[in-house]
């Protein structure tokens, strides 16, 4: 019997959440099927059999967040029935160890030292889990003690820490996929990034009434970083190096239920405008259904959120490093404005632009929001 942990999948990520499990208890798999897919902090990611043979054990349960190397089936390559008094194997280390390693913490009372203290040995009191669960407890403020272990010989794994801190705090939601993303990459931009926001607004009144508002944003963008390019650039601190782009790959904010994702559109610049909206829209049904891959959120160089579709004016919107500039595109205003000496109402569109100032000057920015608003204001093709 051969025992399957979480592999590795890329980009420096230690945990994913278990989204959908493609196999029970006893089925037969083969090699290379697919078993479970995840989702890490940047995309769903179905994982495939190392080997074939028939699902004795299964370990976790759809919605539970596991890290690297966490035991996920243990699976007979003989494929030949075994009664249900299976004997698990217990996982070997992950590390170049000789032997098995004790998950057994052996607590330690300071009386025991002195003359006269009790020494109690007994099993009763040894707790067995993982090291990343005590880690989770610790920081949970969860008693290991009250915790029951579904994994192998009632080890306790990560799962059984969250279960255990929502029935002491009900209501207590644990982060997964992309809302776990957001945490770390808002923590790094506001730790980092020397943020600076411009404010403009673009008066549409020359705009027909069923004009697409994504389309003209995303053409917008991709004029301004073709007129001031250094804001559709990378920096990098600590080389101290910034890499300015001749394509726009632009990351477009899509909210969902299930947290924030902000999809790539890339090489903006080479799009027609009814390509633009077919991918939009087939992106945003991918979103939904949680079918978008990780190639599909990665390289933007620069971002644009339109919050003002649900609402908000202006904002301060969050740059994602390694990029330095994001374009925010408030909700659409009725705005007064004199034409021919008589006052008017017009439409208009306000634009919050964030960049970093460690790359980029306000003067850069600055004409970056100019010819932004003013490719807005272009009368609408007919």
């Amino acid at each position: 019997m051969k025992t399957f942990n979480l592999p590795d999948l890329g980009e420096g990520l230690a945990e994913s959440e278990i989204v959908k499990w493609h196999v029970n208890v006893g089925d037969m798999v083969k090699l290379d099927q697919v078993i479970l897919t995840v989702e890490t902090a940047k995309a769903t990611v179905d994982v495939p059999a190392p080997y074939s043979g028939r699902v004795v054990s299964r370990h976790g349960e759809e919605g539970d967040i596991v890290n690297i190397g966490a035991l996920l089936l243990e699976i007979d390559e003989t494929g030949a029935e075994r009664g249900a008094t299976v004997e698990k194997k217990e996982t070997a280390d992950a590390a170049t160890v000789v032997g098995n390693v004790s998950h057994q913490a052996h607590h330690v009372n300071v009386d025991d030292f002195w003359i006269g203290g009790n020494h109690n040995t007994t099993e009763s009191n040894l707790v067995t889990a993982l090291p990343s669960a005590r880690l989770l407890a610790q920081k949970l403020g969860v008693d290991l003690n009250l915790v029951s272990g579904s994994g192998p010989n009632g080890l306790i794994v990560d799962a059984d820490i969250y279960d255990e801190a929502g029935k002491q705090r009900p209501g207590t939601e644990v982060l997964k996929g992309a809302r776990r993303t957001m945490v770390s990459s808002m923590t790094e931009s506001h730790e980092h990034v020397a943020a600076v926001t411009i404010t403009e607004e673009a008066l549409l009144e020359d705009w027909l009434p069923n004009e697409d508002i994504s389309i003209r944003l995303v053409q917008a963008i991709v004029h301004a970083c073709q007129e001031e390019p250094a804001l559709n650039a990378w920096f990098d601190a600590e080389t101290m190096t910034r890499c300015v782009h001749n394509t726009v790959n632009l990351g477009i904010a899509v909210d969902s239920r299930h947290g924030l994702y902000v999809p790539v559109l890339r090489h903006a610049d080479e799009y027609e405008p009814q390509d633009v909206r077919r991918w939009l829209d087939q992106t945003v049904e991918g979103i939904r259904e949680r079918k978008i891959g990780r190639e599909q959120l990665q390289h933007a160089t620069i971002t644009l959120s339109n919050f003002g579709a649900i609402a908000g004016i202006y904002a301060t919107p969050v740059v994602t490093p390694p990029q330095v500039a994001i374009v925010g595109a408030g909700r659409i205003l009725d705005r007064v404005v004199i034409r021919n000496g008589q006052a008017i109402s017009v439409k208009a569109m306000p634009l919050s632009v964030t960049f970093d100032h460690r790359a980029c000057t306000g003067g850069e920015a600055a004409r970056f929001t100019k010819v932004l608003a003013e490719h807005l204001q272009r009368p609408s093709e007919k």
